[in-house]
């Protein structure tokens, strides 16, 4: 096997020409789930580019609310466009093999935008923090400024993160085998295939997972913790539903997203107690779904969105 061979700290690293993606070669049925998956991917990108599109051009949703809103919405966009057409290419051309370069680009903006998956349901979590605990000064602390320097800030940190632990990868020496079983270029099942020691891999995927996944989901629930404080200090009981009912959609989205992960990377990764083939199925739903539902239970559910798009579809 002809290898690109770069000396790295005097010892000899083997950059294999790419690698082979097998997590789907013993599905049964897998024509079913490429077909849910093309699905998925379409109303993924029509529903997402419908709320991007209307909240761009209504400038009286120029709002740091709304901010937030558009953040998740490409966010989701790009999480979906970075696995489902490579693992519809792999069902429809029936080429499994990846290049190592593109693998690693893979490898980057999936764990990339997953973080930021994670901090922009956080920051949907800050704006309903704000506007139920602090609602006086709603306007004065949560301006657009602000809200842009938050998102910039989220998306600067979760690059730059990201690029150091796909960076690693350099490191690492593939001399045997180069069938990755995932559905995509995945940080650990890479990594485990190296030849030499992958410890320091090992602990950045810890950190990937513990901190930009952890993190932002405890702040999640210290937010909740607070409004829940607060709501029940409200006197009117109707105060009380109308605050907690603006939270419903929000807490949907959270549910999905991080309990199928934490379940996942938790059995998986640490214990590694699940199979093999349930764990790439397990992965690649809790990836692909959330950003198919959230425009439908979350953004195109907001009342101002909903107006909107309704009377531009009409108008169309």
């Amino acid at each position: 096997m002809s290898s690109l061979r770069t000396v790295l700290n005097d010892s000899l690293i083997i950059h294999p020409p790419g690698f082979y993606i097998i997590g789907f070669e013993t599905f049964p049925f897998i024509s079913v789930y490429f077909i849910f998956l093309a699905f998925v991917y379409v109303v993924t990108v029509l529903s997402n580019s419908l709320v991007i599109y209307v909240i761009v051009f209504n400038h009286c949703l120029h709002t740091p609310k709304f901010l937030a809103v558009v953040n998740l919405a490409v966010v989701d966009v790009i999480l979906n466009t970075c696995t489902i057409p490579s693992m519809l290419k792999i069902f429809l051309v029936k080429d499994n093999f990846i290049p190592f370069n593109l693998c690693l680009l893979q490898m980057f903006v999936y764990y990339a935008i997953v973080s930021m998956e994670s901090c922009a349901l956080a920051i949907l979590a800050y704006d309903r923090l704000i506007a139920i605990c602090f609602p006086l000064r709603h306007n004065s602390i949560n301006t657009l400024r602000s809200m842009s320097c938050i998102v910039g800030l989220t998306w600067s940190f979760a690059l730059g993160v990201t690029t150091f632990s796909t960076s690693l990868m350099t490191r690492l020496s593939f001399c045997n085998s180069v069938r990755v079983f995932s559905y995509f270029c995945d940080y650990a099942p890479v990594f485990r295939l190296a030849c030499n020691d992958y410890t320091m891999q090992w602990y950045a995927a810890s950190f990937l997972s513990v901190f930009l996944l952890g993190g932002p989901f405890t702040f999640i629930l210290l937010s909740y913790v607070s409004i829940l404080v607060t709501v029940f200090k409200m006197k009117s009981l109707d105060s009380r539903v109308k605050a907690l009912a603006t939270c419903v959609e929000h807490i949907i989205l959270v549910a999905v997203f991080y309990i199928p992960l934490f379940v996942i990377f938790t059995i998986g990764f640490y214990l590694r107690q699940i199979d093999p083939d349930q764990r790439v199925l397990s992965l690649s739903l809790a990836s692909c779904i959330p950003p198919c539902i959230n425009p439908i239970v979350y953004s195109l559910k907001t009342k101002e969105i909903k107006i909107r798009a309704l009377a531009m579809v009409r108008k169309i």
